[in-house]
């Protein structure tokens, strides 16, 4: 299939089936992607989680399950571009990983993705993301407007900006009810700037109809063009020579 042109590009996504919490199957799979085209996107990193419970989300495995995903794209004539990746768990046994078996965007060892769900930092939380930098990687983390830690200090973005940290938010947050406080910080973190990347992290069909919806409050807070700068042209970055830009 002719490579698409780049539309709006994914940086969180569950979608490949049967690996971790997403998509269950690969005719979810599909029908996600669809709905994924149809709102603009043209490209998707696959992120599955890598946890302790999940030995198998290795980078080989998803390596493989990204482009048979892909070949069934293809086969149905889906005009969405996989790309591998992987959402590490920050844990204290990470600096334990041989580097080459880390995921990162692309397998590329440049960007790579990780989240934790604490209600305070855990005093291991600088000296991994230090040991996770000192192999030359950016490192992201993924939607800080879902841990109680940050919706109870918000003054914690200022410490993770002086760290080096880059954020991806959750375009679901977005979309949630208007007092709830991940659409507060969420709405916070975008109209200050703070946000490297905006992602879906799609898990299954039910689920993306708020997320694509979560895309459009983006546009409405902060306009067209922030929101092309976090779903298009800051991912692009995510993994160098992937994309050429439109002559």
């Amino acid at each position: 299939m002719p490579e698409p042109p780049i539309g709006r590009i994914d940086v969180h996504s569950h979608i490949l089936p049967g690996i971790d919490d997403g998509c269950p199957t690969l005719e979810e799979s599909l029908a996600c992607a669809r709905r994924m085209v149809e709102a603009g996107y043209t490209h998707s990193f696959c992120t599955p989680h890598i946890w302790p419970n999940l030995p198998e989300n290795t980078v080989e495995q998803i390596v493989l399950r990204t482009a048979r995903l892909q070949e069934a794209f293809d086969q149905a004539g889906i005009p969405l571009r996989l790309i591998p990746g992987g959402e590490l768990n920050l844990q204290p046994g990470i600096v334990h990983t041989p580097p080459e078996q880390l995921p990162t965007y692309g397998m590329t060892r440049r960007y790579c993705l990780f989240d934790i769900w604490v209600d305070r930092l855990p005093p291991f939380f600088y000296a991994v993301v230090e040991w996770l930098q000192s192999l030359g990687l950016k490192v992201i983390l993924a939607h800080p407007e879902r841990m109680r830690a940050v919706q109870d200090h918000p003054e914690l973005i200022d410490d993770f900006t002086r760290a080096g940290l880059l954020l991806q938010g959750n375009l679901q947050c977005l979309s949630d009810p208007p007092h709830a406080h991940t659409r507060r910080i969420a709405e916070r973190l975008l109209k200050d700037g703070h946000y490297f990347l905006l992602g879906s992290d799609l898990h299954n069909l039910a689920g993306l109809p708020a997320r694509l919806k979560g895309l459009q409050e983006a546009i409405r807070v902060v306009g067209q063009e922030q929101v092309w700068n976090l779903t298009r042209e800051n991912p692009a970055l995510l993994v160098k020579g992937t994309f050429s830009r439109p002559g």
